[in-house]
């Protein structure tokens, strides 16, 4: 008996260039705002490897177009434009994604931040970041939810961040802006029980996107640190914020928790907030 046990136990487990490996997405459709650079870019080409029909979100038409190429040698994407500042973004951007067919897959990945204070930062400032960061994604869940619902399966993954639950002195606007994202996705996890929808978080420590690079390039100008990007590397995790890996994240990383939490593996899993920030934020939750 035990033997029969072991031998289902064994035949179950997904080994490497097995089937099982397999994280079932081929066919669905993807839109990953904020995808022409960074993260975004990193999650959608993972997608794609995977079968996504993916569908690249940016400002400029360039930085799309750019995308798009690198990511149709893998798989399909194509590109749409719009800016989520906008009061009309979303709504534009939401009717061109569902011109191709149906969104399976939503993930709000774009926004911004400003490296700012309490002392420097305005309550329209806080106001604007809230309108990109937070009522964006709230109208893009609003205007593609119905149909996910229709067809009884959908997934939608905010982009958050370690300072969500973890705030730093200064970004303050930003840390609670990304602070709400955690929030709604629980609330709306809850209300989308029993529709086959899933809503969950992913929170990225320091990821070393080109953006993130050259800011820390400039601080090392600043501080004397030199030019040499190990060396800076090794001035942030010493000075800046302790990552117990002992290394900054790479968006490829951050790619493959999405991709996984995108697909049908991820079926049990619904309203979490995944940190993947290296252990840098210590604590048992």
């Amino acid at each position: 008996m035990l033997n029969t046990v072991l031998n289902t136990v064994l035949n179950t487990v997904r080994r490497p260039g097995s089937d099982d490996m397999d994280l079932q997405l081929t066919g669905r459709r993807a839109l990953v705002t904020g995808s022409s650079g960074g993260i975004g870019e990193a999650v959608a080409y993972r997608l794609a490897q995977e079968g996504v029909e993916v569908i690249v979100h940016g400002r400029r038409k360039d930085a799309v177009d750019r995308v798009v190429a690198a990511i149709s040698t893998v798989g399909r994407a194509s590109g749409v434009t719009g800016d989520l500042r906008n009061d009309d973004g979303p709504t534009t951007l939401a009717t061109a994604a569902l011109t191709g067919g149906g969104v399976d897959i939503l993930v709000n990945n774009g926004g911004s931040y400003a490296n700012r204070g309490w002392d420097d930062t305005t309550p329209q400032e806080w106001l604007d970041l809230y309108r990109v960061n937070v009522v964006a994604a709230v109208r893009l869940i609003q205007l593609l939810v119905p149909a996910m619902r229709t067809r009884g399966w959908g997934r939608i993954i905010q982009l958050g961040t370690g300072e969500a639950t973890a705030p730093f002195a200064t970004m303050p606007d930003y840390a609670a802006s990304k602070a709400a994202l955690v929030n709604l996705t629980v609330s709306l996890a809850k209300h989308l029980a029993g529709t086959g929808i899933t809503v969950n978080t992913v929170s990225p420590g320091i990821i070393v996107t080109h953006g993130v690079e050259a800011f820390y390039r400039q601080e090392a100008v600043r501080h004397g640190w030199g030019d040499d990007w190990a060396e800076i590397e090794a001035h942030v995790l010493r000075d800046v914020l302790d990552v117990p890996v002992g290394r900054l994240g790479r968006p490829s990383e951050i790619a493959d928790l999405v991709t996984f939490l995108a697909s049908p593996r991820a079926d049990y899993i619904n309203g979490a907030n995944y940190r993947i920030d290296g252990g840098s934020i210590g604590t048992v939750n």
